[in-house]
C-alpha cells in the first residue's frame, strides 16, 4: 500500500512539473500562476503545495533525478579510473537521457528569469558538494578529500560554463551528449594536455 502510495505521490509531482513546464516556456515565469499549474495539471491549489513550496521548486524538480542519476553513473565506472575520467563518462551518460529541445527551454528559463538564476547558480553549488562527496567515497580508505573536490569543482564549473555557451550557440541537430563529448574534448585538449591545435 505504501509503494502505491508514494507511486501515485510522484506521479503528480511529475504531472505537476510537466505541466508547470509548459506553461513557464508558453508565457513566461513570472506570468504563470500557481492555480493555473495546478488547473493545467488537474489538481487544486493546495494539493499543489503539498508537493513543492514555491513555484521555482518545479522548476528544479528535475535535480533530484539529475543528482540521483549522476551518482547511480558514477557508481558504476571502473575502480582505478582518473576522477576525471570517471565524472565525465557520467556527465556524459546523464546527458544521453535529456530531452534535447526541453532541455535548452529550461537552460534559457534559468537564465533569463532572476529569481531562478540565482537559485540556479546555488544548485551549482550544492551540486558539486554532492560529487566531491561521491568521488571521495570512490577513493575509499585512501581517500584524498582535497582531490575530490578539486575535481568536483572542475567538472561543475566546465558544466557552468557549457549551458552558457549552450545558450547562445546554434548547435542544430546535437544532443545534449554530443555537446558534452565536444565539451569534454576542449577541457582535456586545452586545460590538461595543453595542445594549441
Amino acid at each position: 500500500m505504501t509503494g502505491r502510495r508514494e507511486a501515485k505521490r510522484q506521479e503528480t509531482r511529475d504531472r505537476l512539473a510537466r505541466a508547470a513546464e509548459a506553461l513557464f516556456l508558453e508565457r513566461g515565469f513570472d506570468a504563470t500562476t500557481v492555480d493555473e499549474i495546478a488547473a493545467a495539471a488537474g489538481v487544486s491549489r493546495r494539493s499543489f503545495f503539498h508537493h513543492f513550496a514555491t513555484k521555482e521548486d518545479v522548476v528544479f524538480a528535475h535535480l533530484a533525478d539529475f543528482e540521483a542519476a549522476l551518482l547511480a553513473a558514477i557508481a558504476t565506472q571502473p575502480p582505478g579510473e582518473p576522477l576525471l575520467r570517471v565524472t565525465e563518462r557520467a556527465i556524459a551518460e546523464v546527458a544521453s537521457y535529456m530531452d534535447r529541445t526541453e532541455a535548452l527551454a529550461l537552460t534559457r528559463l534559468k537564465h533569463e528569469t532572476p529569481a531562478l538564476h540565482a537559485r540556479n547558480q546555488a544548485n551549482y553549488e550544492r551540486l558539486e558538494r554532492v560529487l566531491a562527496t561521491a568521488l571521495a567515497e570512490r577513493l575509499g580508505t585512501s581517500g584524498d578529500a582535497l582531490r575530490a573536490r578539486l575535481v568536483a569543482m572542475v567538472m561543475m564549473g566546465t558544466i557552468r560554463v557549457a549551458a552558457e555557451f549552450w545558450r547562445e550557440e546554434t548547435l542544430g541537430d546535437e544532443t545534449p551528449e554530443a555537446y558534452a563529448r565536444r565539451v569534454f574534448r576542449t577541457l582535456w585538449r586545452d586545460l590538461i594536455e595543453g595542445s594549441e591545435g
